[in-house]
């Protein structure tokens, strides 16, 4: 259950799929801190995930990114964006239960117009929408395994959304 040192609501989804956007907005809705862990991730590494990944590679950017989770996870507070890939780890799927979380689920042609599968995201540097939709495709069991309710976010603005991540917010909370 969230409390008072626990997420009120996590956002998962796939590059793309608006989970900085939407859950800035949501949190903005319920008066609430926002946590996005890419950010938090950059923070403390002081440069950027693509550097990360350039830098160091993938699984040093894996165990950093699980080292933020779970102190988020643990100790956050309001609605926390967690990082696509962050699901894929046992533990950080483990530290979920029992929190409600969304999944922003998204069509490769949204999640394109919205990224443009740009450099800056690593995983997609090469073939990008080959790529994407090999993620999507390890990733939604996932996805879907960790979500308390799913939001479809193709072709709709993030403000509506919102609108439907906070709906289901309540709807969760009162069951």
């Amino acid at each position: 259950m969230s409390g008072p040192n626990r997420p009120r609501l996590v956002v998962v989804g796939p590059p793309g799929a608006g989970k900085s956007t939407v859950g800035l907005l949501v949190a903005e809705q319920l008066q609430e801190p926002f946590v996005d862990v890419d950010d938090v991730v950059e923070l403390r590494a002081g440069r950027t995930i693509s550097d990360i990944f350039v830098d160091d590679g993938e699984a040093a950017f894996r165990e950093l990114e699980r080292e933020v989770c779970a102190e988020v996870l643990a100790a956050g507070d309001g609605v926390v964006s967690l990082g696509g890939g962050s699901v894929l780890d046992p533990r950080t799927e483990q530290d979920l239960q029992g929190l409600v979380v969304v999944f922003l689920d998204v069509a490769i042609s949204d999640a394109a117009k919205r990224i443009g599968f740009a450099q800056s995201r690593p995983l997609l540097s090469v073939n990008p929408r080959a790529q994407w939709t090999q993620l999507m495709t390890a990733r939604r069991p996932v996805y879907q395994r960790v979500a308390t309710f799913v939001v479809d976010t193709a072709g709709r603005g993030a403000d509506e959304v919102a609108a439907d991540v906070v709906a289901g917010l309540r709807a969760a909370e009162a069951s």
